[in-house]
C-alpha cells in the first residue's frame, strides 16, 4: 500500500520572493509535487526540486486552470498517491485566497495538513510604496476588504456604507476593476472626497508603480498611469504619507529592467544582485549548460591524473564537471598531485575549488585566458605536464599559449553550452527591457539566433558585456556595448551597469 502523503498550505507573499517565510521555503525544497497559482508564486518554483511536479492552478480573468473544486481533489490525489504536497499560494492562504476550503478538503480526507501563513499584500504592497497602514494620530485601525466578490453570490456581502463610517484606513484588494464605482459608492456614503487615496500596483517587486491622488480622483489617477491588476488600493489619510516615506525610488536601478541570459542554473547570483539594487529582472536563459558524454581523452586524464604539475580550471562549470567525473572513478580532488599548481581563471572559480577543498595557488588579475598567460611571464614551463579543464569550443588561447612556452598540454573538454529554448512571452518583455547582460560570447550567439541579427542590432545603449571577449562577440554581431565590466566577473558587471545606468540620462 503506497504510503500516505502529505500537504501543506504555503503562502508565498506578496510578489517578492525574498518575502517567503523560512519554513515555506523548506517546504518547497522538499515537496514532491507543488501546486501553484498564477500570482507571486513564479520565482519561488525555482526552490522545487528539479523532479518535481509543477501544476498550474492559476486564476486569471477570463482563464481559470483548474476550478476550486478540481484543487482541492487535486491536493488529496497527489498525497494519497504518497506525495509531500505544497499548495503555494500568493500572499496568505487565508486572506481571500480560499485557503480555508482547500484546507477543510484535505482534513475532510484524513490527510496530513500543515498550515503555512504567508505576507499578505494587504499590508506589503503599501508598505513597500511608503504607506504605512496604520500611523500614529493619523490611524489606528484599518480594514481589508475584497473589491470583487463571488459573482455566484445572490446579493453583495461587503457593506460599503458601513465601511465609509469606519475610522482608519480602508485596504481594497482586487477591487481595480469597480474602482470608479466604489470611490463613488464611498463618498455617497460619507467618506470625504478629497481625503487621500492610492494604488500600488506589483507591489514588493522591481516593476511596483504607484499613485497617490484623493478618493474622488484615484480611479482617473489610476487610468491615466495605466495601472491595472493586480494592485491594492489604499483609502486614508496614511496614503498621504508615500512621499515622505518612499525608500525604493533610491536604488540606483529601481524602475530598470534588465534581461539576465545565463544558463538556468547560474542565472541566481547575477538575478539577486540585480533584484537587490531594484532592478525588475528577466531571467531569459538562452544557453544551458550540458556534460560532455564522452569527453575525448577523459579515462587517459584521469587515470594520470595524480602526473600534472599544474591543473587550469577556466570556470566554475569546469570544476563541477571535473569534480563530477573523479567522482564517477570513486575518487576526489585528493587524485591531484599534492605539489600540482592549481590555477583559477578567477575568484569565483577559486571560490568554487575551495569549496570542493581545493585551494587555488594563482588567480590572474584579468580574468581570461590572456591574464593566466601574462600571471605565468617568466615562468618556465618546459616539460611541465599541464591539464586545462574547460568547455568544448572554447579560445584557443590559453592552450596555445601555453604550448609555445613549453608545457605538456593536455586539453580535457568536459562541457559544452547548448541552446535553450526560452518562453516566447519572455523573448518580448527581453526586447523591450532597458538593459541586457551577456555573460559569455555564446549567450551572445544564442540571443542572436533567437531576436535576429536585426533586431539585436538594434540594441543601442543596452548591451551590458562581462568583459573584453564577449564585447567582441557583441561589436562581431553590430551590437553596440553599453558597458563593459572591470574587472570580468558577476560583482564587476553589476558595477558597471550601475554606473553607466546613473550617467545615461535616463
Amino acid at each position: 500500500m503506497t504510503d500516505v502523503g502529505w500537504v501543506a498550505l504555503v503562502g508565498a507573499g506578496p510578489g517578492d520572493p525574498g518575502l517567503i517565510t523560512v519554513r515555506g521555503r523548506e517546504l518547497l525544497e522538499v515537496a514532491d509535487a507543488v501546486v501553484v497559482d498564477r500570482l507571486g508564486t513564479e520565482a519561488l518554483v525555482a526552490l522545487c526540486r528539479p523532479d518535481a511536479r509543477i501544476i498550474d492552478a492559476g486564476k486569471a480573468p477570463g482563464r481559470q486552470a483548474l476550478t476550486q473544486d478540481q484543487i482541492n481533489q487535486t491536493l488529496v490525489d497527489l498525497a494519497r498517491e504518497g506525495l509531500g504536497v505544497v499548495r503555494l499560494k500568493g500572499g496568505d492562504p487565508f486572506v481571500f485566497g480560499r485557503g480555508g476550503e482547500e484546507a477543510m478538503a484535505v482534513n475532510a480526507d484524513g490527510l496530513p495538513l500543515e498550515i503555512v501563513p504567508g505576507i499578505t499584500s494587504a499590508i506589503a504592497a503599501p508598505g513597500a510604496a511608503g504607506i504605512p497602514v496604520t500611523h500614529r494620530a493619523v490611524a489606528t485601525s484599518f480594514t481589508v476588504v475584497t473589491g470583487h466578490e463571488d459573482p455566484t453570490k445572490p446579493s453583495e456581502q461587503t457593506d460599503w456604507d458601513a465601511l465609509a463610517r469606519t475610522p482608519g484606513t480602508l485596504v481594497i484588494l482586487m477591487g481595480m476593476g469597480r474602482l470608479a464605482s466604489i470611490a463613488d459608492r464611498l463618498i455617497a456614503a460619507g467618506r470625504p472626497e478629497g481625503q487621500p487615496a492610492g494604488v500600488v500596483q506589483w507591489g514588493t517587486l522591481p516593476r511596483q508603480r504607484q499613485v497617490i491622488a484623493t478618493l474622488g480622483t484615484i480611479a482617473r489617477a489610476a487610468a491615466d498611469a495605466d495601472l491595472g491588476n493586480p494592485a491594492v488600493v489604499v483609502v486614508g489619510e496614511v496614503a498621504a504619507l508615500s512621499p515622505e516615506i518612499d525608500w525604493r525610488g533610491f536604488r540606483p536601478l529601481a524602475g530598470r529592467s534588465v534581461v539576465v541570459t545565463r544558463a538556468r542554473a547560474q542565472a541566481s547570483e547575477l538575478s539577486r544582485r540585480l533584484g537587490q539594487l531594484g532592478a525588475e529582472v528577466i531571467e531569459l536563459p538562452v544557453i544551458r549548460i550540458a556534460p560532455l558524454a564522452e569527453p575525448p581523452g577523459l579515462m587517459s586524464v584521469l587515470g594520470r591524473i595524480g602526473d600534472y604539475r599544474m591543473v587550469v580550471l577556466t570556470s566554475v562549470n569546469g570544476v563541477d564537471a571535473l569534480c563530477a567525473r573523479l567522482a564517477d572513478r570513486g575518487a576526489d580532488v585528493r587524485a591531484i598531485h599534492r605539489d600540482a599548481r592549481i590555477v583559477a581563471i578567477g575568484p569565483a572559480t577559486a571560490a568554487r575549488l575551495e569549496g570542493r577543498g581545493l585551494r587555488a595557488d594563482l588567480v590572474p588579475d584579468a580574468f581570461l585566458a590572456e591574464g593566466i598567460l601574462a600571471a605565468l611571464d617568466g615562468d618556465d614551463l618546459t616539460g611541465v605536464p599541464v591539464l586545462v579543464a574547460r568547455a568544448r569550443g572554447a579560445r584557443p588561447t590559453l592552450v596555445d599559449g601555453l604550448t609555445a612556452r613549453g608545457a605538456r598540454v593536455d586539453e580535457l573538454e568536459l562541457y559544452e553550452a547548448v541552446a535553450d529554448a526560452p518562453d516566447p512571452d519572455r523573448i518580448t518583455r527581453a526586447l523591450d527591457a532597458d538593459y541586457v547582460t551577456f555573460t559569455a560570447s555564446s549567450t551572445v550567439r544564442r540571443f542572436v539566433e533567437l531576436v535576429g541579427p536585426d533586431r539585436a542590432a538594434r540594441m543601442s545603449g543596452r548591451a551590458v558585456s562581462i568583459g573584453p571577449v564577449t564585447s567582441a562577440t557583441l561589436r562581431d554581431g553590430a551590437i553596440p556595448v553599453f558597458a563593459e565590466a572591470d574587472p570580468h566577473t558577476i560583482p564587476g558587471l553589476v558595477d558597471a551597469l550601475c554606473r553607466a545606468a546613473g550617467g545615461d540620462g535616463q
